[in-house]
């Protein structure tokens, strides 16, 4: 187990769009460093997966769908070059943070040539890789603002609970005490899959009996109400449960 880091204090953490966490990939082949890093940034509030090879890491920008990638330039299977490219290729306008012990000026120009945004050289302090990589998603037009414990926002829906309020482009919805709270449950959780298990147990609070048929009525409760007449936002993952997600194109 490495040594813990002392984690850097940041002004504001960052936030997609959709009021989601910004998702970063951190590939490389050190399983220390990797843990450390992964560990920070999720203490800041980033959705953070790892790879510790060009193909993993090719394979987890497919799936997972980073905002932002640390990748270090030497690989065990080709190099971060190589891995750039095809993530690139998927990717266009993701943000890249080369990770190095390479330091020679032509080795940073073959990094910023192949895609790089960015490139830190090892050793470096965790203060300045932090910084470069927030640096970056603010350039990148990620939002940054500290998250407001009472306004949740995804696409063009928000919720304010000091106002006990709920907007859809501008126009108020009035929902049920029990429709708000699944709501607010679904909107902290955005593109995230509930169970029906889960919203019983954090909507209801206790066991419901197994009487999904509770979720499933409130749901089209609040499908009337926010969805109806507009793009959807609310989505039965079939098997699995439900979410809730931007509508695109979203006004505005």
């Amino acid at each position: 187990m490495p040594p813990q880091p002392r984690v850097p204090d940041t002004a504001s953490p960052l936030v997609r769009s959709d009021g989601g966490a910004v998702r970063l990939l951190v590939v490389d082949d050190e399983p220390d460093l990797t843990e450390v890093l992964c560990g920070v940034f999720a203490y800041e509030g980033f959705d953070v997966r790892a790879a510790a090879d060009c193909s993993g890491a090719i394979r987890a920008a497919r799936e997972f769908r980073p905002d932002a990638v640390i990748l270090d330039v030497t690989l065990p299977d080709s190099d971060g070059l190589t891995a750039l490219r095809e993530i690139r290729a998927e990717l266009p306008l993701v943000c890249v943070l080369f990770l190095t012990a390479r330091d020679a000026v032509e080795d940073r120009i073959a990094g910023i040539r192949a895609g790089g945004d960015d490139y830190v050289t090892k050793p470096f302090s965790l203060e300045e890789v932090t910084a470069r990589l927030h640096g970056l998603l603010r350039r990148a037009g990620v939002e940054s603002r500290r998250a407001s414990a009472s306004l949740l926002t995804v696409g063009d829906l928000e919720l304010d609970d000091d106002a006990h309020e709920v907007t859809r482009g501008g126009q108020v919805i009035e929902l049920s005490p029990t429709e708000y709270e699944l709501l607010r449950l679904m909107m902290r959780n955005p593109r995230k899959v509930l169970s029906k298990a889960v919203i019983l147990d954090r909507v209801w609070s206790y066991d419901y009996g197994g009487r999904a048929h509770v979720v499933e009525l409130y749901i089209s409760y609040l499908r009337r109400k926010v969805d109806a007449g507009r793009p959807p936002m609310i989505h039965t993952v079939r098997g699995a449960g439900y979410v809730l997600k931007p509508a695109w194109p979203c006004p505005g």
